[in-house]
């Protein structure tokens, strides 16, 4: 546990996290009433990462959840009421009772980037919007999530490639809860660090514990401050598990009872508890009030969700594709002068180079240096590069093998103008 936060930093954290479970267990209450009219997807043992990593964000950043980081959107602003009325499918609800789930955003006031179902698509998104808040001059950082078995798909790595290369102050974070649904992660990736990935990419990452949300916030706002600072985007691998199944249906039973009670006994809400009372931090008189002030708070957003009406039958033929402005006005939001990202200013001379085009070991092991027609070919090295370059055969070995020098000049000559073909 970090202690370089203040006290109202980790009771914060708690809270979150408190606030997080109680909205889910209260769903989960509701499901069971047949009165959430979609799935039901649970983060048990997971809060700490959707709370460290939003927590970390500034008001102005951009976040994109998925199903489970119902704890990003409430540490961004969004009301419980909204959260349940959603999956009530009510009218008041922020889609108007047009979805059951979580699919729903605010772009206006919290910069929330509604979820997308296909897993891995949020990715490019974000990359996307990270491009276009520093083409604004806005200073601001894009987040989203992704799951171990996410990262398997083709536009994880994808958009994750597009961040890089655009240096987009981008950060995703992969929680590898140890299932992709049924699968095992080891059955699905060669990996022990799903963090590794990041290197493909030419960009930093992190590995942290994911139980540990002093741990998670302290990682994640250095990442977030470095994606601001222009250093491009950064991935983080919190290692966790996912206590529930994929959703209300699934019992689960594929993972084995020693493993769900090893994790069970390292509950991210009982171990920053455990935490905040040794320092000192939290008593039983605060903690009595933060539950107070939690079950209060829930109790007057649910009767609120459950009073909200049923949309009308004419409300579903509208809304259904965006119409421009009377749908919802977005207009770009300048922070910088425009003159800055139009030529003259930003033209940019096209580049190119081939000395460090690459080079390599080729399959007979030695060095291989990228060769073309009208640049120096291996016969032209020094002694000590033809030795390095020869497995570390002695030179003048290598000598005893080079052609004439008529022969040298006249390859030379047709490899050039086959290079120039």
């Amino acid at each position: 546990m970090k202690k370089d936060l203040t006290r109202q930093q980790h009771l914060d954290l708690y809270y979150y996290m408190r606030l997080n479970r109680a909205v889910e267990d209260t769903m989960v209450k509701l499901f069971r009433q047949n009165k959430i009219v979609g799935g039901l997807y649970s983060s048990l043992g997971q809060e700490a990462i959707s709370v460290g990593t939003s927590y970390a964000l500034q008001k102005k950043d951009w976040l994109a959840p998925m199903i489970r980081n119902i704890g990003a959107l409430l540490v961004k602003g969004v009301k419980p009421r909204d959260i349940f009325m959603q999956h009530m499918a009510k009218f008041d609800s922020p889609t108007k009772g047009k979805d059951g789930t979580s699919h729903f955003g605010d772009l206006d006031d919290l910069h929330i980037v509604s979820p997308i179902s296909m897993l891995g698509d949020l990715i490019p998104v974000m990359a996307g919007v990270a491009m276009a808040g520093r083409y604004l001059g806005q200073k601001i950082v894009a987040m989203t999530w992704i799951g171990d078995g996410g990262s398997s798909t083709g536009v994880f790595h994808e958009g994750l490639n597009f961040a890089a290369v655009q240096k987009a102050p981008f950060v995703l974070i992969l929680e590898n809860n140890l299932w992709a649904y049924s699968t095992p992660v080891r059955k699905q990736v060669p990996l022990e660090n799903l963090a590794d990935r990041a290197k493909a990419y030419g960009i930093d990452s992190y590995i942290v514990d994911g139980n540990d949300v002093a741990a998670v916030y302290s990682t994640a706002k250095e990442a977030v401050e470095r994606a601001r600072a222009g250093e491009g985007p950064i991935l983080i691998e919190a290692k966790t598990f996912r206590r529930l199944g994929h959703a209300q249906h699934d019992p689960a039973e594929y993972v084995p009872k020693e493993m769900r009670a090893y994790w069970e006994a390292r509950d991210p809400i009982a171990l920053h508890e455990k935490f905040l009372m040794s320092e000192k931090l939290l008593d039983a008189k605060t903690k009595k009030e933060i539950e107070d002030k939690i079950n209060t708070l829930l109790a007057a957003e649910r009767d609120f969700a459950e009073n909200s009406p049923m949309p009308p039958a004419e409300l579903a033929e509208t809304g259904v594709y965006c119409t421009g402005d009377e749908c919802h006005k977005i207009r770009a939001k300048w922070e910088r002068p425009i003159s800055e990202v139009t030529p003259p200013k930003s033209s940019v001379a096209a580049v190119w180079t081939v000395p460090g085009f690459g080079s390599g070991k080729s399959s007979g092991g030695a060095n291989a240096p990228i060769h073309f027609g009208d640049t120096q070919s291996t016969a032209g090295i020094s002694a000590g590069e033809a030795k390095s370059s020869n497995g570390g055969k002695p030179a003048a070995k290598v000598a005893a093998k080079t052609p004439a020098k008529k022969t040298v000049k006249a390859t030379a000559a047709s490899a050039s103008r086959k290079a120039r073909r």
